[in-house]
């Protein structure tokens, strides 16, 4: 978790949240006070515990906009359509308020003091976006990156990662050849080794040198490096830098080494008890507020299947350490889609797909039976999708470190699902992959619960359902 939190980036956003935190608990004073400024005595009895009150509005509110992806680093999208997020946050947000205040009446603050306080926490957390995003915007605020490297690996920066959205969080102040080093990158983004590279790490105000050459034998200049790392630039090697800003791993560039040098894949027993702790508890509160729904998925397969056809769906996965365990789902197929025996990619539109089905492929209710195998201990809250034991052994054969995805247990949602849409290919499984080992790598108490909220928007949205 240290680790996750010394990203520039990550910093940043804790930043934006709490100051969002505050700003949504001063909206309810504010409001508090506008409604019955008039009324000293009513204001005095309406004002009795405020500020846990305030506190109250702005987690949920707040809970509501980290839902609907309002925090996510790499969130790429318009300036209506986030705003059109917040606006759904919010309207969430005022329910779950409403709803909790039926359950807790001493949390209650008034119709008309709720709503002024979502109007003017809208007003104000749009301002406020609007002035942090020209803040961090400012290129002088940001890391300064020099890339030492010229050839097709320090390219790929330039290539994969152009969009301002990928450079929030540092600016590129250009890239330095190596001797004998063919040039991959625009003349116009090299610069001149007319000195010494600490001095032209001091005359740039460099932040951070990463090290981006094809072949570093006899290539990288050492004292030079040395002397930077010295002077207190950070020294860093492309392939962690690239999945520290995109949150993925990319495959073209691994090798075992940096895989074994590199930090993360965290597994002690502290850590692995954690985990199974927050799986159970929210395994049990998931299971607590959706029977409901359960109950109305298993009555829906009865009517439009008849009797006599089954509710759930037993399926061979592959979980931790490459063992299989069976996979209990609603039934979202016909009962005849597979007769042949030969496991296919689910594909869009896909005739199998009965009617209640399709609607809880979308809704993600079919995999509500899947907590039973959290309970189980075969599967975890966040993780990586379990695949098919078919298409396991095709995929490993085909794609480098796939097996590594399996050194933990599977999960109902996870990383790759957030960042990726629905892969039905070797293509997209080669993709999620990326983020699959990016979580594998990284994955901690804080990530799990960000992605458990986060997944209420690929809920929402329908994000990838088929």
């Amino acid at each position: 978790m240290l680790r996750f939190l010394r990203r520039q980036t990550v910093r940043w956003l804790l930043l934006f949240g709490v100051t969002e935190l505050l700003l949504l608990a001063a909206s309810l004073h504010l409001a508090m006070y506008l409604r019955y400024f008039r009324d000293a005595d009513e204001l005095a009895e309406f004002s009795h515990h405020l500020p846990l009150r305030s506190f109250i509005f702005a987690s949920v509110i707040l809970l509501g906009m980290a839902a609907l992806g309002e925090y996510r680093m790499h969130l790429r999208t318009t300036w209506l359509g986030a705003v059109a997020r917040q606006a759904v946050a919010f309207v969430i947000g005022g329910l779950l308020l409403i709803i909790g205040y039926y359950i807790v009446p001493q949390a209650y603050v008034g119709r008309g003091v709720l709503g002024i306080a979502l109007v003017i926490g809208f007003l104000a957390v749009i301002a406020f976006r609007l002035l942090f995003m020209r803040l961090v915007g400012i290129e002088s605020l940001k890391p300064r990156v020099l890339i030492l490297g010229t050839g097709q690996r320090a390219a790929q920066i330039h290539n994969r990662m152009r969009r301002r959205s990928d450079r929030r969080g540092f600016t590129i102040v250009g890239y330095v050849p190596t001797h004998g080093e063919e040039s991959a990158v625009p003349a116009e983004h090299v610069l001149a080794m007319d000195v010494p590279l600490v001095a032209l790490v001091k005359r740039e105000q460099i932040n951070e040198i990463v090290v981006g050459v094809d072949d570093r034998r006899g290539r990288l200049p050492m004292d030079g490096l040395l002397q930077c790392r010295q002077a207190g630039v950070m020294i860093t090697d492309l392939t962690t830098f690239f999945e520290r800003e995109s949150g993925r791993v990319q495959l073209s560039w691994l090798e075992p080494s940096w895989l074994v040098f590199s930090s993360g894949f965290n597994a002690t027993p502290l850590h692995r008890l954690s985990k199974r702790c927050f799986d159970v508890m929210a395994a049990i509160t998931l299971l607590l507020l959706c029977w409901p729904i359960m109950l109305a998925v298993a009555l829906a397969i009865r009517l439009e299947s008849g009797p006599g056809q089954p509710i759930f769906y037993r399926q061979e996965r592959v979980g931790e350490d490459g063992k299989t365990f069976w996979l209990l789902k609603f039934r979202s197929m016909r009962t005849d889609a597979e007769r042949d025996g030969v496991a296919r990619w689910a594909s869009k539109h896909d005739d199998r797909v009965t009617r209640v089905g399709r609607i809880c492929r979308k809704l993600r209710f079919d995999e509500l039976p899947q907590l039973w195998n959290v309970l189980k201990s075969e599967m975890s809250i966040v993780g990586p999708r379990p695949e098919r034991p078919q298409f396991v052994a095709d995929l490993a054969a085909k794609i480098p470190f796939y097996s590594l995805r399996h050194c933990l247990k599977p999960g109902l949602a996870g990383w790759a699902q957030l960042s990726y849409p629905y892969g039905a290919s070797e293509e997209d499984a080669a993709e999620k992959l990326k983020y699959d080992l990016f979580y594998v790598k990284n994955h901690n108490l804080l990530l799990d619960m960000l992605i458990l909220i986060e997944t209420v928007e690929v809920v929402l949205f329908n994000r990838g359902a088929r």
